[in-house]
């Protein structure tokens, strides 16, 4: 999984989210929190064992996971709601190979699950918790959409920025040219790239975000 995080509050509580394979994990360990700070695995376990979460989980690895071994979900299904039955989230990993939840060890460790699963347990925890993680998750994919645009669009000014210079090197500046001239002219074909992505000339944005 990747070590890369992210952080959101909920209710109080810091809820962290990391990338794996381009999809969102989110800790439920951080969500059991919510519920009872100082036992967050038995939490997890509680909500693992009923008969509802196992047919969820199932039904989301079936869909997700070519290698989910159906034959085990079937026994672990089968087993739920007897006496004693209790499921934890590595016990689900290593007989299913399921890869909807991932439990990760040492000090930044914990139980993270896809946010499909994720969103599911925090409804088990608060139908309240729920809506305001829901909340909260889609204000930082905003955020990152936006950073992501922004990234975009410095990128698409460097590349056009070389052809553009490359072009007005074959075609626009004399050879009779000072150094001095053929600067001011780079910089005023620059700007023409700055107004058409950013909407304003690098001297605007200085004097805008400069200013003291």
């Amino acid at each position: 999984m990747n070590k890369k995080s992210k952080k959101i509050e909920v209710k109080g509580n810091e809820i962290t989210i990391v990338r794996s394979d381009n999809e969102d994990y989110i800790s439920i360990t951080d969500i059991a929190k919510h519920k009872n700070a100082e036992s967050t695995g038995l939490v997890i376990s509680h909500w693992m064992s009923t008969r509802y979460t196992i047919e969820f989980m199932g039904l989301w690895e079936k869909m997700h996971n070519p290698d989910f071994n159906v034959t085990e979900f079937r026994n672990i299904r089968n087993e739920s709601g007897s006496n004693g039955f209790i499921l934890s989230s590595k016990n689900w990993i290593n007989k299913t190979n399921a890869i909807g939840i991932v439990a990760k060890a040492g000090r930044y460790g914990g139980t993270f699950a896809h946010k499909d699963i994720a969103f599911e347990f925090a409804s088990w925890i608060s139908a309240e918790f729920k809506l305001f993680l829901i909340k909260e998750f889609q204000r930082l994919k905003e955020e990152e959409q936006k950073q992501l645009g922004w990234d975009i669009r410095r990128n698409l000014t460097k590349i056009n920025y070389r052809i553009h210079t490359d072009a007005i090197k074959e075609n626009l500046i004399p050879k009779s040219l000072s150094k001095k001239q053929i600067s001011f002219i780079y910089a005023n074909e620059a700007d023409v790239l700055n107004v058409a992505l950013f909407g304003k000339t690098a001297k605007q944005w200085r004097d805008e975000n400069l200013a003291f």
